[in-house]
């Protein structure tokens, strides 16, 4: 019977290992040990630098809260003469033209004769927004509150103290070692932002879930001047929260949505155009409010470009890497009028198959979808998004996500590129992987009643009443 040559092999290893002394046969031994265990510690440290969104939730505020168009004017018409003729009608135009249905929604504190816009109404608008997100997030997975190792939150003007992040840690008796944040003034690219931080925090804590809050707060938001800059967040920010679970435990891979590839952050802040775009101010009769200057999209087109120089890296073929810097090389080399000519843009519809671009606006969406030549098509989510809930601050990016996966469009091995705007002016970006395919079952509640209408024609070629 002939041996086999591995067989042969093996044999004569051991023979010639059983001849060797004690002492070598021990070091032997250890030293294989040892390349086993760096081997499996490789191993490990690479499954932990995997970061899974396991689900996410999104709040769906009661019809209560509902706003239509006339109940909004004809608050403002009785607010105690609050409002000049010339700002309600104002105001009238911008909502008319927003692309924001009827069907948004404004906190209780806001349906009242005067408004009440005091710490008790922002606080019960936050916490509710907040713990509704929470429990539909809860109800869809198999994980409870203790779990949570990392609790991050979200929202720009209502900053409370005790801060959000310990109101949930008390509702929710969250444990004593958690590590929260409570991230303030950061704007509608916080949720981005958040989850970016998550990120980088679970990178270095094996073993740990961590939660990301995200939402804005209208009542506090609210502005009972007359400067039309700061009219404008009246008519487009409304209600809502998004809940997002995040976990690096290589046995969750199975039951998430997605895992997140990559994130990378734009602050332009240095820049003063940049820095006052979107700035919280008091008026000439000192009422505190948000201005959104004229300078807004610029800011936002500088911030892009940016993030785009960081995440293009990771994300593009090498081809379109070397065409993107040969044309910025061209530019600067160039002389005369070729300096003003367009970089080369890279075909983005080609390396995402979802873009999820913040709902602030049309006119942000419209900007977006220009500077990086997407088609509409690929921004249907953040206009129908605007119209079913407008501006959402923070959260938009996920009710998005939601109606991607209402329509059944999400397929597994799909990429998303969320792309979070906001005030600094900041650009965030997340690339989220699909790990499995999605349709309404498995959506967020608050398209059920709604995505198959979807889409609707919205008013996107009449100008903004805010850019004159």
């Amino acid at each position: 019977m002939q041996l086999q040559p591995l067989s042969v092999f093996l044999l004569h290893a051991f023979f010639s290992f059983s001849r060797l002394s004690t002492s070598s046969q021990v070091t032997i031994i250890s030293l294989y040990t040892l390349l086993c265990a760096l081997c499996l510690a490789t191993i490990l440290r690479k499954r932990g630098s995997h970061i899974f969104i396991v689900n996410y939730g999104c709040f769906l505020p009661p019809i209560s809260w509902r706003t239509p168009f006339a109940s909004f004017l004809e608050h403002c018409r009785l607010f105690d003469n609050a409002y000049e003729i010339q700002s309600i009608d104002f105001q009238r135009k911008i909502i008319e033209r927003s692309g924001i249905s009827q069907l948004s929604c404004l906190p209780p504190a806001l349906h009242y004769l005067p408004p009440r816009t005091d710490i008790a109404s922002a606080r019960y608008e936050t916490e509710t927004a907040l713990f509704g997100a929470i429990e539909e997030l809860f109800a869809s997975v198999d994980i409870q509150p203790h779990q949570i190792g990392i609790l991050v939150t979200n929202c720009s003007v209502f900053n409370p103290t005790p801060s959000i992040a310990t109101i949930l840690i008390n509702k929710y008796k969250l444990p004593v070692d958690v590590k929260s944040f409570s991230l303030s003034g950061m704007g509608c690219a916080a949720g981005v932002l958040a989850l970016d931080l998550a990120h980088r925090l679970l990178l270095i804590h094996p073993g740990t879930y961590a939660l990301v809050l995200s939402t804005e707060n209208v009542t506090e938001n609210l502005y009972c001047g007359n400067r039309r800059s700061m009219l404008v967040t009246n008519c487009l920010f409304r209600a809502g929260a998004s809940a997002v679970l995040l976990s690096n435990r290589w046995g969750d891979r199975r039951k998430s949505k997605y895992q997140v590839l990559h994130t990378a952050r734009s602050q332009m802040g240095a820049h003063d155009l940049a820095y006052r775009s979107i700035y919280q101010e008091e008026d000439d009769k000192g009422i505190v409010g948000v201005s959104l200057s004229k300078e807004l999209m610029q800011s936002a087109g500088m911030a892009l470009e940016h993030n785009l120089r960081l995440l293009g890296p990771k994300v593009l073929p090498t081809w379109d890497i070397i065409l993107y810097i040969t044309s910025m090389v061209g530019r600067k080399l160039r002389p005369g009028p070729g300096k003003g000519e367009k970089p080369y843009v890279p075909k983005f519809k080609r390396i995402f198959d979802h873009i999820c671009v913040h709902a602030g606006g049309k006119a942000v969406v419209r900007a977006v979808e220009k500077n990086l030549d997407i088609p509409r098509e690929m921004t249907e989510a953040s206009y129908m998004t605007l119209y079913r809930f407008g501006n959402l601050s923070s959260a938009s990016v996920w009710y998005e996500l939601g109606y991607e996966e209402a329509k059944g469009w999400i397929k597994r091995g799909d990429k998303v590129w969320q792309i979070g705007l906001g005030s600094g002016f900041k650009c965030c970006s997340a690339v989220l992987k699909a790990l499995k395919g999605m349709d309404r079952s498995c959506s967020p509640a608050c398209w059920a009643d709604i995505v198959a209408t979807l889409p609707v024609p919205l008013p996107l070629d009449q100008p903004d009443a805010h850019a004159h």
